[in-house]
């Protein structure tokens, strides 16, 4: 009998780290070639012959449900208030991911982008505020305050491996911070008064994930059922149910069940199996454990981040633009004082409150820049940060609910200010990456 394979070392922890970033990045990369298309698509449709039917469409309503257990909601709200929770979920996911092993871990790591991000949100709502005070538009200061990572990372897939890697983490993690800023306005800011009863059913569902969890359930549709009713209830007290997406990711376990050592012993039962005419003569049970310990090996987080993370990127944002990105583009609606504030929070206040936030936390001693990162590839970083698509749609939404020429106007806004954050940021990293 031939000695069987030694199985392969674990990778190191810094391999661990570095694989689920890469792979976030690529798919992010690529979503958004997606996610533009569609933005394209919904701008045209909106613009055309087709525009009522357009509109129609997403107000087409849909039941769904058993008795007095049902909704009957336009595809409008399943888009923004269903679908999007799972979008949020994996944002809570990749929250979790940095806070456990990834670039806000530490407190030195975290300091940067949190600062900088800090800035990036504060500056944009500032600028929009001190346009819109006391105007009918002032309750879209939050709309500028988002940045959209996956067009980010889009427009710097365009320039190759010229793009220190250092500058992509720092923007990664930027983003998801600014995340956790949205998270947060979303929370406080646009959702109604909360309904005491709701609120404490919901609080039931997430210590029944936490039990479930402490008593190593692995089962996913038992928490998929337990999450439907934690978002019902969470969407009944007048809290945006996307929080609750979030706080699901958050919940979600970041180690793993089964060791590596644990899989080294059930992959080399298998293999010491195998006979010279490499046959198995294994038995059933030592696959089986062959499987559970290849899937548990993985912690639930990076499972479901890896399942999740495509149909994210490549279905439900492209979906969310389909239903949201359709504006129609009048030359007066670029001059609208609304549209004037959000752009100017993003191509203006981002960039601002992220290099300046960022060059006061390096000269205070509080943090240090990326490897390979300079202050002029910051400039152009902080410029791409004013990409604020998906979240500040998002976020328009919540804002003027009932005030479609507002909310026309704040998605003018998002469109010309992303747009000429992306054309700035782009030619400044062009003319950048050519000397480096």
């Amino acid at each position: 009998m031939h000695p069987p394979a030694r199985p392969p070392l674990p990778a190191r922890p810094i391999d661990r780290i570095a694989r689920p970033i890469r792979r976030f990045l690529a798919v992010q990369s690529a979503s958004g070639v997606v996610l533009a298309v569609c933005t394209v698509a919904a701008m045209a449709a909106a613009n055309s012959s087709w525009a009522a039917a357009y509109h129609d469409f997403w107000e087409t309503h849909l039941r769904v449900g058993i008795g007095r257990l049902t909704l009957d909601e336009p595809l409008h709200f399943w888009v923004n208030d269903a679908l999007m929770v799972l979008f949020f979920f994996v944002v809570g996911l990749e929250i979790k991911r940095e806070l456990v092993a990834g670039e806000l871990s530490t407190a030195q790591k975290a300091a940067l982008p949190v600062i900088a991000a800090a800035g990036g949100m504060v500056v944009p709502a500032g600028i929009y505020l001190a346009l819109q005070w006391g105007q009918p538009g002032e309750r879209g200061w939050g709309i500028p305050m988002a940045t959209d990572i996956a067009f980010v990372v889009g427009v710097l897939a365009l320039f190759g491996p010229r793009v220190p890697f250092g500058l992509k983490i720092f923007l990664l993690a930027l983003a998801i911070v600014d995340d956790i800023g949205a998270i947060l306005v979303i929370a406080v800011a646009y959702s109604s008064s909360p309904s005491a009863l709701a609120l404490g059913l919901a609080a039931v569902g997430f210590a029944l994930i936490v039990g479930l969890n402490r008593l190593g359930v692995r089962a996913v549709p038992v928490y998929v059922v337990v999450g439907a009713g934690i978002w019902l209830a969470v969407l009944k007290s007048g809290v945006h149910p996307t929080v609750a997406g979030v706080l699901l990711g958050l919940l979600t376990p970041a180690s793993v069940w089964v060791g590596r050592p644990v899989l080294r012993d059930a992959i080399a039962d298998v293999l010491l199996r195998v006979t010279e005419d490499n046959e198995y003569e294994a038995e059933d049970a030592d696959f089986r454990r062959l499987e559970f310990a290849a899937r548990e090996s993985l912690s639930p987080l990076e499972r479901l981040e890896t399942a999740l993370h495509p149909w994210v990127g490549f279905v439900i944002m492209p979906i969310f633009a389909l239903a949201n990105a359709g504006v129609t583009l009048r030359v007066a609606g670029f001059a609208e004082p609304p549209a004037l504030a959000v752009a100017a929070g993003l191509v203006v206040g981002k960039p601002v409150g992220i290099v300046g936030f960022s060059y006061l936390a390096v000269r205070l001693g509080l943090a240090a820049l990326p490897a390979g990162v300079g202050w002029r590839l910051l400039v152009g970083a902080g410029c791409l940060g004013g990409i604020g698509f998906t979240m500040s749609l998002f976020v328009a939404g919540l804002a003027f609910p009932g005030r479609p020429d507002l909310l026309d106007d704040g998605k003018v806004g998002i469109i010309l200010g992303s747009l000429t954050s992306a054309v700035l940021g782009s030619g400044l990293l062009l003319g950048l990456l050519k000397k480096t």
